[in-house]
């Protein structure tokens, strides 16, 4: 993205070749929860929004699994559908808020049973399996700590989380502990209970482990949560940085209050909407969002066992009727890649807001899915330490593809500069660059890393939280990612970020993904080069190679494009789907990752 910005006759701002979406609240469907986006940050506050919650029955506090689940059932909205599971062999289950109760109960009872306190850590490694979602909701009643582990994480990950996690309670599921947890048993001194699930619906029967469904059938489905303080630990998420072991970021029950208010604002979740997010709960996203935040509003959740499928996907989106479906920048260049006439031979009239998180939606995706899915796609920016959705493309306004939104309410956001001395000053000229800032108190922000009260401490400097994250402020208050701060190249005294290069080269049809780096170059410091997989039906070539760097010439200028394009088959990426630069980068180099935990091979 350029930060030039011009009027454009009745399109109104442009940024580069993409106009502004305008947007007509509640046109085909209902009027957005957050009508007017000035008034309600001028009116907004956390105690109104807590007094939309219920709160512990007797005052004794505030507990997220009670919000999600036991609250609605006390309104008599017990029979409702909470949860619909799609396993992959094609068949269902559904779960109301009863059952969600009744199931949560249990597991919160086996936990008292093997005597798990209070604040004690309980790990779940599953693929997306109905008895994850009850253990993570169990576990939160229990008042113990939910940790979620990915389940395509190796021994190494999960033996290091746990181990930095003081995890005392393992579920699992026969195949994965067989196949990454048992033989490395030794190495985990601290873990005591492992509950197991057969995914074929076999009895469990293997040293050192407990057989989960027996246990829980043998517990009564009545459970009475305890006093909870709203600071309490609730959720431990880890995240990996550039450099040095992972850190587990730790959240409390009053995160609540941010689930729910972005759900309402930044989700716009009513009643009836049937909502699917596709983030796996081993991240962040997959629990704020894929569990929390839409039981919270009190919505039908779908979740979908099976990995990635196109036709698959689309035809969940027609058939289960999904009203709000939350994705991955991944995700979406991934149905870009199968082309547009695969979108079309589905119908979803019901689908009213689509929406993308996880690493920066390009310009280019945003318009695909006006083209694709009839609706724009919907940016928002947030991180593990945040805990919920910072910054967004709300539903009641214009978008601007490419830009991360605006705050939501409640949030304070601007942008700063680093200080030689020590120190921040806060940049006020639109579209400079500088760090993205946000200051400290909404109730979703991460409490600490566990076991690393230094590494907390430098995330705040003047009274703001320091995200890492480069990124500028436009003059109508929209924010445009940049990079992040380690992976922003600096070629010949220009500052160029890589995200800005990448979406230049998406625009161009043979480019399904980019990956841009900057590598060490004797007279410019650094020269950028990127890495691109291409569409099916194009064939890397010299020819396309000197074509991609005229047309990445042409929209960023010769300071800016890439001096080399090299073809890969498929670029590395997270398990969480984004795209690897610094792995890149240490190919290119030859230098050493540190932490290689989250990398999907």
């Amino acid at each position: 993205m350029a930060s030039s910005m011009q009027e454009n006759g009745g399109f109104g701002v442009v940024q580069d070749n993409y106009p502004t979406i305008h947007k007509s609240p509640g046109e085909g469907g209902p009027t957005p929860n957050l009508a007017d986006y000035e008034a309600t940050r001028a009116a907004f506050s956390w105690d109104k929004i807590r007094e939309e919650l219920d709160g512990l029955p007797d005052n004794q506090g505030l507990n997220i699994a009670y919000e999600a689940v036991d609250r609605h059932v006390a309104k008599g909205q017990g029979d409702k559908i909470a949860l619909r599971w799609l396993g992959k062999m094609g068949e269902s289950r559904e779960f109301s808020f009863d059952d969600l109760r009744r199931q949560t109960n249990r597991f919160a009872n086996l936990l008292q049973t093997l005597r798990i306190a209070e604040g004690d850590r309980v790990f779940v490694l599953c693929t997306r399996i109905p008895e994850l979602y009850i253990a993570a909701l169990g576990t939160l009643k229990h008042r113990a700590v939910f940790c979620p582990l990915f389940s395509a994480f190796g021994p190494e990950p999960i033996s290091e989380r746990v181990n930095s996690g003081d995890g005392r309670v393992l579920v699992t599921t026969r195949r994965l502990y067989e196949k990454k947890v048992a033989p490395y048993r030794d190495i985990l001194p601290n873990l005591e209970f492992v509950l197991l699930v057969d995914e074929e619906g076999g009895a469990i029967d293997l040293p050192g482990t407990l057989d989960l469904v027996r246990l829980m059938q043998a517990q009564s489905d009545e459970y009475t949560i305890g006093p909870t303080d709203p600071e309490s630990m609730a959720l431990l998420h880890f995240t990996s940085g550039t450099t040095g072991k992972p850190k587990g970021a730790i959240h409390v029950h009053q995160a609540v209050l941010m689930h729910y208010m972005t759900g309402k604002y930044a989700l716009d979740l009513h009643d009836e909407d049937i909502f699917w997010c596709t983030a796996d709960p081993g991240w962040v996203t997959g629990t704020s969002y894929g569990i929390i935040a839409p039981l919270l509003h009190g919505v039908t959740m779908l979740v979908d066992e099976p990995d990635f499928d196109g036709p698959r996907w689309y035809s969940i989106l027609q058939e289960q009727h999904v009203t709000v479906w939350y994705t991955a920048p991944t995700a979406i260049r991934m149905l870009m890649k199968l082309g547009r006439d695969l979108a079309k031979q589905y119908n979803h009239p019901q689908l009213r807001f689509v929406a993308s998180v996880g690493e920066p939606l390009n310009p280019e995706a945003v318009v695909w899915g006006q083209k694709a899915l009839g609706l724009p796609i919907h940016d928002n920016w947030w991180q593990t330490e945040t805990g919920g959705i910072m910054i967004a493309n709300l539903p009641a306004l214009d978008i601007r593809p490419g830009s991360m939104g605006r705050p939501l309410p409640g949030v304070t956001a601007t942008i700063v500069r680093r200080l030689e001395g020590g120190g921040i000053e806060e940049v006020t000229a639109p579209d400079e660059e500088g760090e993205l800032a946000l200051k400290p108190g909404w109730p979703s922000m991460f409490r600490g890393y566990l076991h690393n009260e230094a590494r907390y401490n430098r995330c705040f400097v003047d009274g703001w939280y320091l995200t890492e994250d480069l990124a500028k402020r436009d003059a109508d208050g929209y924010f445009w990612f940049v990079g992040r701060a380690d992976d922003v190249i600096k070629s010949a005294g220009h500052l160029i970020g890589p995200f800005e290069v990448e979406s230049a080269l998406i625009e161009h049809p043979a480019v399904a993904e980019a990956g841009v780096i900057g590598v060490p170059e004797p007279t410019l410091g650094q020269m950028v080069k990127a890495f691109v997989s291409l569409n099916p039906g194009y064939e890397p070539s010299e020819a396309l190679k000197r074509e991609l760097l005229g047309h990445a010439r042409k929209r960023l200028g010769a300071a800016v494009a890439p001096k080399e394009i090299a073809f890969e088959e498929k670029l590395p990426k997270t398990r969480s789907g984004k795209i690897m630069r610094r792995l890149l980068k240490a190919r290119e180099t030859g230098e050493t990752l540190r932490d290689t935990s989250t990398l999907e091979d």
